[in-house]
């Protein structure tokens, strides 16, 4: 790695997108001393927040978007959701960070799951439908226990439906608006799990270890490291997230989500080009946190130790805590091996990811224990 290619503390960094996940690169980010700059549709967002510049602008709005790309010296973002056009725009004029390629990979889940399954990567069954006959047809080759997935910009459950009949299979179908899907074989699990690896310019590799994740109605409710798997099972998960992160040439942080099938088999499931919410205990037990990795990776500085100080558990604070008022914060920080991240959101809706709560212990089991009763607390 030359110095050339090394983007200092003092440069301006910028950030497509502006929700949490960019509010906690942010933090990070400027802690080491670089400058921030947002880009993203809406005002007063939890990055532009704590950003030193906050720009509002349409996504699509390709001379927005390079005008905002002159100010920074390299652009990275805070989720996938964005089009790949606007990726290029800026990639004309600065480094961005994971690549277009790999963005455009990771955005659409039948480009993902195929170009998985090409490479050699263990994926559940899938195929593609674009009709009612091809909804037909999908089903009759996996299976009537399936779940139905928009083929693009769906996270947090949204845009998929479980399935157990050709009738629900067309139900979903035109739920989803008769749009480009991707039915995939539901897999008897034994439990989700994630890798978070970061990547260098260099070609360096760190990790996480694996993370154990707990869903509530698709949206991921607790994560819990490190993840009590058989060393098999979480060796070769590792080894995945390099292989991903290898091939696609990855500059940054790349989640890869597991299954841990009841057979034994480890099948990879999703892949998010940036940090994770299963990686937010990373602030607080990690001696270099996810979002700290992201700056190191995409301004070309050498990697930092993922060693977890303690066991860990994150629980998400939803919009449904403030149904009945202001949760009780005091209630939830009574415990001092509990931590608490509000995302600066004003508005909370049912599903809405509020912040979250982190909890350290001397194991996995009781900061889980820990972290669930301290959320119990707040509405108490």
């Amino acid at each position: 790695m030359t110095a050339s290619r090394l983007i200092l503390p003092g440069a301006p960094i910028g950030v497509l997108g502006g929700g949490q996940l960019g509010r906690m690169f942010a933090i990070a980010a400027r802690r080491m001393g670089y400058r921030v700059h947002t880009f993203s549709p809406e005002t007063d967002t939890p990055a532009g927040q704590v950003s030193d510049v906050e720009i509002t602008g349409s996504f699509s709005d390709l001379a927005a978007v390079r005008a905002f790309a002159r100010d920074v010296a390299v652009v990275t973002y805070e989720f996938e959701n964005i089009p790949v056009e606007a990726v290029q725009a800026a990639a004309e004029l600065v480094p961005v960070r994971p690549s277009e390629t790999v963005l455009h990979t990771a955005q659409h889940r039948f480009r993902e799951k195929s170009y998985l399954s090409n490479e050699g990567f263990p994926v559940t069954p899938f195929r593609i439908v674009r009709s009612k006959a091809g909804v037909e047809a999908a089903v009759k080759e996996l299976g009537e226990r399936a779940i139905l997935k928009t083929a693009g910009f769906g996270y947090d459950g949204k845009g998929q439906r479980k399935i157990s009949s050709t009738a629900t299979a067309l139900e979903a179908f035109a739920q989803l608006g008769e749009q480009e899907a991707v039915l995939e074989a539901l897999v008897d699990f034994e439990c989700e799990f994630s890798v978070i690896g970061a990547r260098g310019l260099d070609g360096a590799f760190v990790h996480y270890g694996v993370i154990r994740n707990d869903h509530r109605r698709h949206i991921l409710d607790v994560s819990t490291a490190p993840a009590e798997l058989p060393e098999g099972a979480a060796r070769q998960a590792v080894e995945l997230a390099r292989s991903v992160m290898e091939r696609l040439q990855v500059v940054g942080v790349l989640c890869v989500e597991f299954f841990l099938t009841c057979r034994g088999e480890t099948l990879i499931n999703e892949l998010a080009p940036r940090p994770h919410n299963s990686g937010h205990l990373t602030i607080d037990a990690s001696l270099t946190s996810q979002f700290e990795q992201q700056v190191r990776a995409v301004c070309g500085l050498p990697l930092g130790s993922t060693e977890l100080l303690r066991p860990a558990a994150m629980a998400n604070l939803l919009g449904e805590l403030w149904r009945t008022g202001e949760p009780r914060w005091e209630s939830a920080l009574r415990d001092p091996d509990v931590k608490l991240h509000l995302y600066g959101k004003t508005i909370p809706r049912t599903g809405r990811k509020m912040g979250h709560l982190t909890a350290l212990a001397k194991t996995p089991q009781e900061a889980r224990r820990k972290v669930l009763a301290a959320r119990d607390a707040l509405s108490r």
